[in-house]
């Protein structure tokens, strides 16, 4: 529907500075104009999936698989045959080249799966620092305990009191 110029005739978009603004297609009901404040931000994508996925694993090899792949392998001869073995296997050529190096390092004991990280410290240095503690501690409470006894001898020595009255049986008791 276009607009009428106040004397009824149609505005002349030459003479006129500015055009004249197109009106909105027809609405429907309860649709707005301005899009909701949760529309406004996104840009039509779906929202983000708040669902946790689990961690995928890392993937390992045993030993005897690895020989066995590499045994294929240098068994290949034809062109292409290396990319189906690496295809059907789901292997990378990078795996090769690691698992040859190990094979050359020393066979299945280079093959061997290894635990990943830092080593985890031994309990013997841990145990050994407490111990040593324990000794010092042990040590100075008996530095203590002789240094009382001193004072103990040379007191009963300035007072004339026997530390070791005898005993007339001999028993000791």
């Amino acid at each position: 529907m276009r607009r009428s110029s106040p004397s009824g005739s149609a505005p002349k978009s030459a003479s006129s500075p500015v055009p004249a603004p197109e009106e909105p297609a027809e609405r429907r009901d309860g649709e707005r104009s301005e899009p909701s404040r949760s529309e406004a931000g996104s840009s039509g994508a779906p929202a983000a999936s708040t669902q946790v996925h689990p961690r995928p694993t890392r993937r390992s090899f045993t030993a005897d698989f690895k020989l066995r792949v590499l045994q294929e392998i240098d068994g290949c001869r034809a062109p292409g045959e290396i990319g189906a073995v690496l295809r059907r296997e789901g292997l990378y050529s990078g795996h090769l080249s690691k698992w040859r190096e190990q094979r050359r390092r020393g066979a299945l004991a280079g093959l061997a799966a290894r635990p990943r990280g830092p080593k985890a410290p031994s309990v013997e240095p841990k145990e050994l620092a407490g111990l040593r503690r324990e000794n010092e501690r042990l040590r100075r409470q008996l530095e203590k305990a002789n240094l009382c006894l001193e004072i103990q001898k040379k007191t009963s020595e300035l007072l004339g009191i026997p530390l070791n009255p005898p005993s007339s049986d001999g028993s000791g008791s």
